[in-house]
């Protein structure tokens, strides 16, 4: 298929999706409910636009990633939740399967997703296990040319409606203990052992189900993904890609709060004058467009280096940006959007307040911020490691993802690293280095042709964060916890004896 026809075939799923998520659509309280009724989702999924990450040759458009990005920018624009549904199958499902599936498995899944509107979720997260998923507790183990898996998951997307499932465990040995190694297993939701035992009230994304379920299936052995190393390794691949991806989902998303912003603004008037016209709300317009200028860069960054065969495990570095930054950005978007339209914002059917609780996940699932951070300036120590180097600005000024800007911050990141810093100390450097890899990426689609005065703005914009950030990590005290906060800690104890009268004539 030709670039005209994924022209079309975007134009024709726009149009379906404007309608669906507009005005008239609202009013009839489709974002208030939960979950999607089954005619308006057949109605989008009539469309396939799941067919961008299926390949050729199963009937797909050809799993081309600026396609995959392009269409979850097309539905973020109309609807986060939905781009979040259409991601959830991309990344974590189609993708995997068509890199590690069998072929004897692949077209008959691939098939389903084309014709009978089939979607397919991953199950990792675990009760007692979210971040630290490398100990979860759901467990496989071979018998009669089968895999027996076992356990309880909980926060998967798509909960109690997707037709297939990517299921993760680790392998059970003969003494009952769980290895270290774990495994990806393909179940179809259609065969049972699959429970919901609760479904959650989540406080926003009210689109798709969240819940609790019970694991007790049994997978035929080509039904397990195979890795081209180790588990370990192939969840690593999984993850970094789809964290890769968030900017076709964040870019649309942002662009909508962009464009809801400015026309707000330019019609609501405040003493006489527009919104519009007053300096503070042109600092807020600013960032917004500047974090909607970064974010179509890290979209071009992934569309022109991740493909189909790419192996993303060792892009722990730049996918922890890509993830936590633009994140980040998302949920000050949807706050400043918030301040922006005021009292009228704070309603759940209104775009800002929908916003600010259905963006906040984004900076916790697939990797928690503060952990990505962490794990962004633990990779930077190692790097500077290996290369026998103390000096940050020196490190940042040759590794290739933050070379273009590193040079405007020459003094202020021209200092001996700590390789023992505070974890606090840890996470703020991530914060500053996620941004230098945004800002670099930024600088290269500048050079792509992008609007000049949108990367001149966006650039300066990250050129404070940076400086911010920096300044609180130069600041040497640290604040710490009192545990015994609950001595002398009553304010009505430390006023005087008789503070009714006091000062009364």
């Amino acid at each position: 298929m030709n670039n005209n026809s994924f022209s079309s075939f975007l134009d024709n799923y726009r149009r379906t999706i404007s309608e669906i998520f507009s005005g008239a659509a609202e009013g009839d309280g489709i974002y208030l409910r939960r979950g999607l009724p089954e005619g308006i989702l057949k109605q989008i999924l009539d469309h396939k636009p799941l067919s961008v990450f299926i390949p050729r040759e199963y009937g797909g458009r050809g799993a081309q990633t600026y396609e995959g990005l392009a269409m979850l920018e097309a539905s973020s624009y109309e609807s986060l939740p939905l781009s979040l549904m259409m991601g959830i199958n991309g990344a974590l499902f189609l993708q995997p399967v068509g890199k590690y599936g069998h072929d004897d498995i692949r077209g008959g899944i691939f098939k389903r997703f084309m014709e009978e509107r089939n979607m397919g979720g991953l199950m990792i997260t675990e009760p007692g296990h979210g971040s630290d998923a490398l100990r979860m507790q759901t467990g496989f183990s071979r018998a009669d040319g089968h895999y027996r898996v076992s356990g309880l998951k909980h926060w998967a997307g798509l909960t109690g409606q997707a037709d297939f499932w990517l299921i993760t465990a680790r392998e059970k040995g003969e003494d009952g203990e769980l290895g270290r190694d774990m495994g990806f297993f393909v179940h179809d939701a259609g065969l049972g052992g699959i429970e919901v035992e609760e479904y959650f009230n989540n406080l926003g994304l009210y689109m798709l189900p969240y819940g609790r379920n019970k694991i007790d299936i049994r997978v035929p052995g080509n039904f397990r993904l195979q890795p081209r190393s180790t588990g370990v390794t192939m969840m690593l691949d999984l993850l970094h890609r789809s964290r890769l991806q968030f900017p076709g989902m964040a870019t649309g998303y942002l662009h909508r709060i962009l464009d809801e912003s400015v026309a707000h603004c330019k019609k609501r008037f405040v003493g006489g004058a527009s919104l519009f016209s007053y300096d503070q709300v042109k600092e807020r317009l600013a960032h917004l467009q500047a974090w909607f200028t970064a974010s179509s860069a890290m979209s071009f960054f992934t569309a022109g280096n991740i493909h189909t065969g790419t192996d993303t495990s060792r892009l722990d570095l730049v996918a922890n940006s890509v993830k936590s930054v633009i994140t980040d950005y998302m949920q000050s978007a949807a706050q400043s959007f918030l301040q922006l339209a005021g009292a009228a914002g704070y309603r759940l059917d209104h775009l800002a307040g929908r916003s600010v609780v259905d963006s906040r996940p984004f900076q916790i699932f697939e990797g928690s911020n503060d952990i990505l951070y962490q794990q962004i300036t633990e990779s930077v120590l190692k790097l500077m490691r290996k290369m026998q180097l103390t000096n940050l600005y020196e490190f940042l000024n040759k590794y290739g993802h933050t070379e273009k800007a590193a040079g405007y911050f020459k003094e202020l990141l021209s200092f001996e690293v700590d390789f023992r810093m505070a974890q606090r100390k840890m996470v703020e450097l991530g914060r500053a280095i996620g941004r230098l890899v945004t800002m670099n990426m930024t600088i290269e689609l500048g050079s792509a042709g992008f609007n000049p005065g949108m990367i001149s703005s966006a650039v300066k914009v990250m050129r404070q964060e940076i400086d911010t950030i920096i300044a609180s990590y130069n600041f040497r005290e640290q604040p710490g916890v009192t545990d015994d906060y609950g001595d002398n800690s009553n304010w009505l104890e430390c006023l005087s004896p008789e503070p009714a009268t006091a000062g009364v004539r």
